[in-house]
């Protein structure tokens, strides 16, 4: 009976949690449009970036445009992704379009390369929390993950196809300046989704190939507080030409903030050591999160 009850509270603290960054992301996004960037004629990429053009060549209501805009893809989300991402991104987007159409904001400033940085960074920070709150707000996500699975070309590229289409237009309706800080405005928001999303701390995953594994791995639990893998592997081809010998392969998962002290604990123990590095989208379990050191 308490384990049912913990696990009631546990799952309803993180429903809370959910809609709570959900909304701060709409009142963010909604910050960002109305403050900064709809007041100096300014666009954004994506679906944002689609409804703030035709809203600025139009006499159609903002609101409006990013609802609109955005229905064939809960369509798509609700069909590749899941049914729930599906309705809250849709409660997500209406929210949104009330605010606009609703909530008055001061306008900040009229400096563009200000309204570019800030007006970006509060419509992408509105976008990352809207996202780790299981939903999103604009629906180029969604589009992209839909080509990706049809044709293979990853997301990064898609989106950033689309923002190329949509500057590029920018540029011959509207003029090129406003083009040229709408970019601006863009690659702001899209830095703080990253960080919203990833975190100061994104994760890296490391290989290690060394002759004196046994030391790194020790010094990677005992000094770094994470947790290791070791894969059984045999040499193949290295300085000193094909071996074959058994070697243990060390595979980790750190900070990016750590990266630096791992490079030089591995050059101390072992100069020749081979070592790759991958940034990770997303982990689960083990322990990646640092422990606290107590030998």
């Amino acid at each position: 009976m308490r384990k049912r009850t913990k696990l009631a509270i546990k799952l309803t603290l993180q429903h809370f949690r959910s809609y709570l960054l959900i909304a701060l992301g709409i009142c963010s996004a909604g910050f960002g449009l109305k403050s900064f960037l709809l007041p100096n004629g300014f666009i954004d990429g994506g679906v944002t970036g689609i409804s703030l053009l035709v809203s600025s060549l139009t006499d159609f209501s903002l609101s409006w445009l990013i609802l609109l805009i955005n229905l064939p893809f809960f369509w798509i989300a609700y069909t590749q992704v899941s049914k729930i991402f599906s309705l809250k991104t849709l409660a997500a987007v209406i929210c949104l379009a009330l605010v606009l159409a609703l909530v008055s904001f001061p306008v900040i400033t009229q400096d563009k390369v200000l309204v570019a940085v800030f007006g970006g960074f509060f419509v992408g920070m509105g976008i990352g929390l809207s996202i780790r709150g299981g939903a999103v707000i604009d629906g180029t996500e969604v589009l992209a993950l839909y080509i990706n699975r049809k044709t293979g070309l990853s997301i990064g590229d898609i989106i950033l196809l689309i923002n190329v289409v949509i500057f590029i237009n920018a540029a011959f309706l509207l003029d090129v300046e406003t083009a040229l800080y709408s970019i601006l405005a863009y690659l702001a928001a899209s830095k703080t989704v990253d960080f919203i999303v990833n975190g100061i701390e994104e994760y890296t995953g490391v290989t290690i190939v060394s002759a004196r594994s046994e030391k790194i791995r020790q010094v990677i639990i005992h000094q770094m507080g994470h947790g290791v893998t070791i894969y059984k592997a045999k040499s193949g081809y290295g300085k000193k030409g094909q071996s074959g010998d058994d070697i243990d392969v060390i595979y980790t998962v750190i900070t990016r903030l750590e990266i630096s002290r791992l490079k030089a604990e591995i050059d101390r123990i072992d100069p020749d050591a081979f070592v790759t590095m991958n940034s990770l989208n997303d982990i689960k379990g083990g322990i990646v999160k640092k422990r606290t050191i107590t030998d």
